[in-house]
């Protein structure tokens, strides 16, 4: 898999924003980080629960989050962080749990504050 294959930037990511029912983008960052800001549509499940929410059943996974649990085969899954580096660690442990098609926004949030004037 290329390194464009698993990264995704602040273009490609605005234009599923507004598109993609099948987007689920998951913020990593820790939740005092979260309450400080984040892109619209995320959900947050900081790094160090990524492997055992993402092994939740649907039902668990739907009540936790509010939003259905990605299939292994979802086609816009993305992870993203501040600056790309915990994103990148959940995505492969993602990928070790059997996610196929995994992508990083390695902008981050910070590139998304600053593009978007937050």
């Amino acid at each position: 898999m290329s390194k464009a294959d698993k990264e995704i930037t602040y273009n490609e990511l605005k234009g599923l924003l507004g598109t993609s029912s099948n987007l689920l983008l998951i913020d990593v960052r820790t939740k005092e980080e979260v309450q400080r800001g984040k892109i619209p549509g995320s959900i947050n499940i900081p790094l160090d629960t990524v492997e055992s929410d993402l092994v939740l059943d649907p039902a668990a996974f739907q009540a936790k989050f509010g939003v259905p649990k990605p299939p292994l085969d979802s086609p816009e899954l993305v992870f993203h962080c501040q600056t790309g580096r915990r994103a990148g660690m959940a995505m492969e442990k993602a990928r070790s749990l059997g996610f196929q098609r995994v992508r990083n926004y390695v902008g981050g949030y910070k590139e998304w504050s600053e593009k978007e004037g937050k």
